[in-house]
């Protein structure tokens, strides 16, 4: 018994559905089958059943995309064992838009972010589309509910359909009411900072237009900032008083104390370590501080930081830093210790700018040179990233700009004036092919260069640089044939990459640069090759295979991880 109704099901199991339509469309073909769904497993009594639904299904089918003429039949063929429902279609001519009138009225329609549909579907001579109508129904309703319009309703709203004349007409007018606002912002939870402090991360004032995209940002502010493991925000129009919406915000403050401990590796360091203890907050105005540390064979430094929020606290805060760092690299050992201030914020165009004072003392050996230097520098920057995703982006750009300066005399061993800048570049097309660009340069100007100290001169080579030679070893020489840094950089890079699957790409590059300590005729190095990429949740995997065409290159494996810009 249990095999005969494994047989029955299995016969069952070959029933399709066939639709035809003369002549072929594909969309009318589509949305008749979407209409319709599955009929898999049905036998030929159960088809001969469903038939006339299925008729009228094909007719509603055809009727929403205008076809309001078509002929449509649907019949039962095959045999027992293999059977079909058939429909055949023939759509004929399809109604057209004669009039339409679509109107906001009310204060919507001062609004200019409030967006009247529009587009080639809603013009008079166009093919009817219901879908279409009724996706400008729903603009205008979710733009009300996004703006505030929380009593607007539609005056108007007809679709008129005359089949026989093959015309149809559009009315839909929107009276939008009144414009509702923001109310106070109330907070409650488990949280032990000022109160001062959440208000200057709330980005609107009491009695501004409501934007249910400034709910978002104040949600968006309040789980970035570190503090919170918890963040509800409820601003509800059915709680309006007269037409204010009160925004009550609940908070679940996070531990405040967090240790992080991670491993790494890149063909420029080798196997690298890193720790981190972060306290979230001192005070309850929100101050932070921690301390980091790195290890790797050429490089092991130290450092702890210190950070006060300022308005608004997200994008605008004081960082004092100190450190220590130890760097033994070819032909160059430093020790350096670090002491400086930063004030970041964070402009209105996206921006994100920098003043600085910073103390370095570094010991430092350079071939058989040794040195001693200090220098107090101000200095400023400005940098910027737009990408459509952080991990792992399709477009977008990053433009970076330093500039540190000393003056002899001032706790500084020598005048300087210290400059580097960089671009990135990434776009894909054409399915997924991908094209990354990038330059780097820098320069120094200063009356004493043997009194800069390694920290502060150019080199070149490396995964991030010119790949085809080794990390730092692009540098003037001096007579010992010792690298000892140049006074000026320039490096650059083009990459394709070629999808190979949705997680993995193949990439070609050539890159170019150097570090020279003059601009007559320099001599810029020229490294080509190719590589795998793998999209791990952190960001792409490289590992490249280059060839340094020049003296000092030769081939080299190359393997680094992160975002690419």
């Amino acid at each position: 018994m249990g095999l005969l109704c494994w047989i029955g099901a299995a016969v069952a199991a070959e029933s399709q559905l066939d639709v035809r339509i003369d002549p072929a469309n594909s969309a009318l073909k589509a949305n008749i089958e979407a209409y319709v769904g599955s009929v898999e497993g049905r036998d030929e009594t159960a088809l001969r059943r469903l038939r006339r639904t299925v008729q009228q299904q094909a007719v509603q089918a055809a009727q929403a995309l205008g076809y309001y003429q078509a002929r449509i039949r649907a019949r039962v063929r095959g045999d027992d064992k293999n059977p079909r429902l058939r429909i055949d279609v023939s759509p004929g001519e399809p109604v057209k838009l004669r009039t339409v009138n679509i109107r906001i009225e009310g204060p919507a329609a001062q609004l200019k972010s409030f967006r009247t549909p529009a587009g080639d579907g809603l013009k008079p001579g166009a093919q009817l589309n219901h879908g279409t109508y009724e996706d400008a129904k729903r603009l205008i309703q979710n733009q009300a509910s996004r703006f505030g319009f929380f009593r607007g309703q539609f005056t108007r709203q007809q679709l008129r359909v005359d089949p026989e004349a093959g015309v149809a007409d559009i009315e839909l007018v929107y009276a939008s009411g009144p414009r509702y606002a923001l109310g106070a912002v109330s907070f409650s939870g488990d949280f032990p900072f000022d109160e001062e402090l959440l208000r200057r991360m709330v980005p609107f004032q009491q009695g501004e237009a409501y934007d249910s995209e400034l709910i978002a940002d104040l949600n968006q502010a309040l789980q970035s900032s570190g503090y919170f493991d918890g963040v509800r925000v409820d601003a509800s129009p059915l709680q309006a008083k007269g037409e204010s919406i009160p925004v009550a915000v609940h908070l679940t403050a996070r531990k405040p104390r967090s240790l992080g401990v991670g491993l790494g590796f890149s063909t420029d360091v080798g196997p690298r370590a890193k720790f981190s203890w972060t306290r979230h907050w001192v005070n309850p105005q929100g101050h932070s501080l921690g301390t980091e540390a790195e290890v790797s064979g050429p490089r092991q430094n130290v450092g702890a930081w210190y950070e006060v929020p300022l308005d608004p606290p997200l994008t605008d805060k004081l960082r004092f830093t100190t450190g220590y760092q130890n760097e033994d690299l070819v032909d160059t050992e430093s020790k350096q210790f670090t002491l400086g201030g930063e004030w970041l914020r964070k402009l209105p165009s996206g921006w994100q700018r920098s003043f600085s004072l910073g103390w370095l003392h570094e010991e430092y050996l350079l071939g058989d040179d040794s040195g001693n230097s200090s220098f107090l520098m101000p200095g400023f920057g400005y940098s910027i990233l737009q990408a459509d995703n952080k991990v792992d982006p399709h477009q977008g750009y990053r433009l970076q700009l330093e500039t540190k300066v000393a003056k002899e005399g001032l706790l500084a061993d020598a005048d300087l004036a210290h400059v580097s800048a960089m671009a990135k570049g990434l776009t894909t097309f054409a399915g997924g092919h991908r094209l990354l660009g990038r330059a780097q340069v820098g320069f120094i100007a200063t009356n004493d260069y043997s009194s800069i100290p390694p920290s502060l001169r150019f080199f070149a080579g490396g995964d991030q640089s010119v790949r085809g030679y080794d990390y730092q070893t692009l540098s003037p020489k001096n007579s010992q044939g010792d690298r000892i840094g140049g006074r000026y950089m320039v490096a650059g890079s083009v990459e394709y990459q070629y999808p190979l699957a949705e997680k993995w790409r193949l990439a070609t590059f050539i890159d170019q640069g150097n570090s020279f300590n003059s601009l007559d005729f320099p001599s810029i190095k020229t490294g080509v090759g190719f590589g795998i990429r793998w999209v791990s949740p952190v960001g792409p995997l490289r590992l490249d295979l280059a060839d340094g065409l020049d003296e000092g290159g030769g081939w080299r494996i190359h393997f680094s991880m992160g975002p690419e810009l």
